[in-house]
């Protein structure tokens, strides 16, 4: 402690460490490997350790790309590690949530229905989101790590992987777009006139002056292509299937956007006189659900679903049409 008395965190030395490497970890990068396991240690200190041959695959010098192999040994010399930084508990009744809203596990595999406004990873400000959550409620596991991501304020379901192989073979199907099909429910302002219709429009990241990120339609941007199917339409707004064929940041805001029909309770695309309008009406949050998934995994077809939230159902119901 210092004479100010704040508490300074000494780093500690660490004693020689001998990891085993399983199925969990075969294929992966040895420096990829170290950086998670060195967690906290800067990248450039992980590679001279692997020129000096202070950390070495079975007694063997090593290179940064050689590919980890169930079986191998890694030996990891004495190191000067930073002291870790407690993370904070999560609260007992956010975890019981979470815990009710797993729709699907299994050894590699946990789904959840995510509820909005919470992010699917600390930082930022933020000291926890959906993963560490995860983390704090499965404790034994090495590997919990999120297959794909979610905005903040989208509810639905999101795949977090629990074993290294199932979230590679998920990221190639993501990559290769086959093998998992994602659906999602969106409410939009204005009555969505085609039944069914398709937005192919390439988007790009914009920062404006404010600092902000957002996406907007550009002839530069990547290929970005939604499909939309409308589900049912009321006065002055329309509930839409949408099926993102490819996965780009906010896509399906954007595009939904750019056919004039924002979603309902979208601060970044959203005019504030509709968003105030809409929170007058009593919708406070995004009206963006993933709500369905369809995956190949194992050997079999997954479906699973998410219905929507009880109170964007309730509100649908007595606000805006009384036989939803």
């Amino acid at each position: 402690m210092d004479n100010k008395g704040k508490v300074i965190s000494e780093p500690t030395k660490s004693k020689v460490r001998f990891v085993d490497i399983d199925e969990n970890n075969h294929g992966q990068r040895v420096d990829n490997f170290l950086i998670t396991e060195l967690r906290g240690l800067p990248k450039g200190k992980i590679y001279n350790l692997l020129r000096k041959g202070e950390i070495r695959v079975n007694k063997k010098r090593t290179k940064p790309d050689y590919r980890l192999q169930s079986g191998d040994i890694v030996r990891i010399a004495p190191l000067m590690l930073p002291e870790k930084a407690e993370k904070p508990p999560v609260a007992e009744g956010l975890k019981a949530e979470i815990e009710s809203r797993i729709v699907y596990e299994d050894k590699g595999l946990l789904v959840v229905n995510k509820p909005s406004g919470l992010a699917v990873h600390g930082g930022s400000g933020l000291s926890f989101g959906l993963v560490e959550v995860i983390r704090q409620m499965r404790p034994l596991e090495k590997f919990v790590e999120l297959v794909h991501r979610l905005d903040r304020d989208t509810s639905g379901l999101i795949m977090i992987a629990k074993r290294r192989t199932v979230l590679k073979v998920l990221h190639e199907a993501l990559r290769e777009k086959s093998g998992v099909q994602k659906t999602y429910l969106a409410l939009v302002h204005g009555s969505w006139s085609k039944r069914k219709q398709k937005v192919d429009a390439p988007l790009m990241k914009n920062e404006l002056k404010s600092g902000e990120r957002v996406v907007r339609v550009h002839p530069d941007g990547k290929e970005s292509l939604t499909r939309f199917n409308l589900v049912r339409q009321f006065e002055g707004y329309s509930l839409v299937q949408c099926e993102p064929v490819t996965g780009r940041t906010h896509q399906i805001r954007v595009h939904t956007q750019f056919a004039g029909h924002s979603i309902v309770g979208d601060e970044k695309y959203t005019s504030s006189e509709l968003n105030k309008k809409t929170k007058e009406l009593g919708f406070k949050r995004l009206c963006l659900h993933a709500t369905r998934l369809e995956i190949d995994y194992e050997g079999k077809k997954l479906v699973l679903e998410a219905p929507l939230d009880r109170e964007w159902k309730t509100l649908m119901s007595e606000v805006l049409d009384s036989t939803y």
